[in-house]
């Protein structure tokens, strides 16, 4: 399992991040009124979502099936279950954006 940085005092901001063997880049914002992240992804120039929600324990992305998307799972969640969202106060401090190698999971 790998960890995802979110640099919050950044946003909104971009950066690339391997994903298996395929680069891809993240665009981070924040909604302050709505107290949500949301996400944007490209691979190279193509872009292939733009305002995704960052939902505690909903993996990113789980909506489309489609080839170009990352094959692991991106799931914000809170190792000590603490919370249940993802707003500015959790993420970074309880919640973290985990990348799911599913070998992993099943080698124990």
């Amino acid at each position: 399992m790998r960890y995802m940085p979110v640099f919050k005092d950044s946003i909104p901001y971009s950066a690339d991040f391997r994903i298996k063997d395929t680069s891809y880049t993240f665009t981070f914002n924040y909604n302050a009124e709505g107290d949500f992240f949301t996400v944007d992804l490209k691979k190279g120039d193509e872009v292939l979502v733009v305002g995704e929600k960052i939902t505690y324990g909903k993996a990113l992305f789980s909506s489309f099936l489609d080839e170009r998307f990352p094959v692991w799972p991106i799931i914000p969640f809170d190792m000590a279950d603490n919370v249940t969202r993802a707003g500015w106060r959790e993420l970074e401090n309880d919640v973290f954006l985990f990348v799911i190698d599913p070998e992993e999971l099943e080698n124990g």
